[in-house]
């Protein structure tokens, strides 16, 4: 059995929606593995985007234990969350997210320039990922002359670009095209595989399952079965 990355034992979350209160995770519980690609699947509102907040600790939780990379997160004060999911955790959206003042290579950048690294050393490893994702020839284009394909592929790479060990993607296909789905699936599960990061996917797109190690199935704020190796 492969290393265990995420161990969430009886996770509860509630919000309290003015005098109503809203369960949205009762008592998941979920081990994630190194280097699998784990789809979540489940119809909207059933706590898949509430739980990726969980593990990434940009939530707190009510009750229950979640130890993410070995480390207890719920014990972890805010500034040690920030520093964690800085060095340890990669996020690619389904909206991009991408700075429209900065070139793809700077945008790809940013999170080794907000880790301190120097600029030119920064823009180096941008190239690299961006020549990983085969956007070297767009390094100096600015997102509005990007197609959706190639953004989202700019996303990956500024995901990628600090060896993350763990990967959260929210809907990364549902915007694109199927052609253009296929290219950044198989582009995430070539570059995770060979880094030997971990690869969460929280997606509607059935056109991509087929991608996955194991799905874990949500509704109502429980997981109700896994299936896969």
């Amino acid at each position: 059995m492969s290393e265990v990355i995420i161990s969430c034992k009886d996770i509860v979350k509630t919000f309290n929606s003015g005098v109503a209160e809203v369960k949205a995770l009762q008592g998941i519980t979920l081990d994630v593995y190194k280097n699998e690609l784990l789809m979540l699947v489940g119809p909207s509102g059933c706590g898949k985007t509430t739980f990726v907040s969980v593990v990434t600790a940009l939530l707190r939780f009510d009750s229950g234990s979640c130890k993410v990379l070995g480390q207890e997160i719920s014990t972890m004060s805010d500034e040690e969350k920030t520093a964690f999911r800085g060095e340890n955790i990669g996020f690619v959206f389904q909206s991009f997210n991408l700075l429209a003042s900065l070139s793809a290579i700077e945008n790809v950048a940013l999170p080794l320039t907000i880790a301190g690294v120097k600029r030119e050393k920064a823009l180096h490893q941008a190239r690299e990922m961006l020549k990983a994702v085969e956007l070297t020839s767009k390094a100096d284009f600015k997102p509005n002359h990007l197609s959706g394909g190639q953004q989202q592929r700019v996303a990956i790479a500024r995901a990628l670009v600090h060896e993350p060990k763990l990967i959260i993607c929210d809907e990364p296909t549902s915007s694109l095209d199927h052609k253009s789905g296929q290219v950044v699936m198989e582009l995430l599960q070539s570059i995770t595989k060979e880094k030997g990061a971990t690869l969460i996917v929280v997606t509607h797109d059935n056109r991509i399952y087929k991608y996955a190690d194991r799905m874990a199935y949500m509704e109502d704020g429980k997981i109700l079965k896994v299936e896969g190796a």
